[in-house]
């Protein structure tokens, strides 16, 4: 007797053209759903779940000094996510960004732990510039293994972020270690010249903001109407064609790892010359891989990252609003970031494709 088999099953149909409507939807949908289900893990964790979507996402917009907390929080999510998006267009899979941004604080605090005195406004534009030129070198690595070696990405760059963790260490209990810290893992305090200026007073918020903001118009003219960008996306989409005409896939990997290395370096830059202050083992705050999340949710386009970085801010100030006052743990707040990129992923999927239901192939009994 033949096992039973099914008459008919699902088949995912690739749409001739994914609607717009549809598209922009898709992040609205997934948020609503993650919402959802992480309402049902609160009421499973015993927590109250109007507490803790009050202090999540209202919160943070009930005064100007929580919404300031937002948009520098959103600030290096949004410039890592955009040098990300770049390179993910092009089919190239930085996931390292995080190591990059550990170095990128590393070389920015060169400059105030080797000269603790210096003083004057250059100091802290070359920190940026320091910082995202140490981003770059670092990236540089995987880009290097990937096209001369063939090794994959995604591997590479994801295991530099572990070395790039331990040299940090090395350097805050070694040679960069505060002598007057207490025995603490940090570096000493950096100068006054060394610190971003302050864009509003009374906040925390910088400068450096403002460059992100400027790097996410640059990305959209780079992508949108620049030939060099158009190469990259056409690469991405048909790699057959762009090799046909004459794009070279070396150059793509090289020049979209080089671009994500770069803005997560300045980002880490801006981190340690900003908020921090000093470098320290928390610069090391999962921003590099947050910001992959963003870039999704964004559909890895200029526009839609700005919104998504926004929302992803929302979410890690509110979670800590929320561990304070609704009691909710960290690992709930990973788990709420985690969810929202699935259920993105999913929406999307039914964006591009159909389900349609297909007789089943029946093979004749031996």
């Amino acid at each position: 007797m033949s096992a039973w088999s099914p008459a008919f099953v699902p088949t995912l149909v690739r749409r001739e053209r994914a609607s717009l409507a549809a598209t922009l939807l898709a992040p609205v949908i997934a948020l609503v759903i993650a919402i959802a289900l992480n309402l049902g893990l609160y009421i499973l964790m015993g927590r109250d779940p109007v507490a803790v979507v009050y202090a999540m996402l209202f919160e943070p917009f009930l005064s100007w000094a929580s919404f300031s907390e937002v948009l520098l929080k959103a600030g290096p999510l949004l410039l890592i996510a955009q040098g990300l998006a770049i390179g993910f267009r092009a089919k190239v899979f930085n996931i390292g960004a995080e190591g990059q941004f550990i170095l990128g604080a590393i070389f920015a605090s060169a400059i105030p732990v080797w000269f603790p005195q210096a003083t004057g406004q250059w100091i802290w534009p070359a920190m940026l510039l320091l910082g995202a030129i140490g981003g770059a070198l670092w990236a540089s690595l995987t880009a290097f293994w990937r096209v001369r070696l063939n090794a994959n990405e995604i591997l590479v760059s994801l295991m530099l972020s572990l070395v790039a963790a331990q040299l940090l260490n090395y350097l805050l209990l070694g040679p960069w270690k505060d002598p007057n810290g207490f025995n603490f893992p940090q570096s000493v305090m950096f100068q006054y010249d060394a610190m971003v200026p302050t864009l509003i007073s009374g906040t925390r918020l910088n400068v450096s903001f403002l460059i992100t903001l400027a790097l996410s118009v640059a990305a959209w003219v780079f992508m949108q109407r620049s030939f060099i960008g158009y190469k990259l996306q056409v690469g991405g989409l048909a790699p057959r064609a762009a090799g046909y005409a004459g794009f070279k896939e070396g150059w793509a990997i090289w020049l979209s790892l080089l671009i994500g290395g770069f803005a997560a370096g300045l980002a880490g830059a801006a981190e340690v010359a900003g908020p921090l202050g000093q470098l320290q083992r928390s610069v090391a705050s999962g921003y590099g891989y947050a910001a992959i999340i963003v870039a999704y949710l964004g559909g890895l386009h200029p526009i839609g990252i700005v919104v998504s970085a926004l929302v992803m801010a929302v979410i890690y100030i509110g979670g800590d609003n929320a561990m304070v006052s609704a009691n909710l743990p960290i690992a709930a707040v990973r788990v709420f970031q985690g969810s929202l990129l699935l259920a993105y992923l999913i929406a999307v999927a039914f964006v591009r494709y159909r389900l349609e239901w297909r007789r089943a192939a029946h093979r004749s009994p031996s």
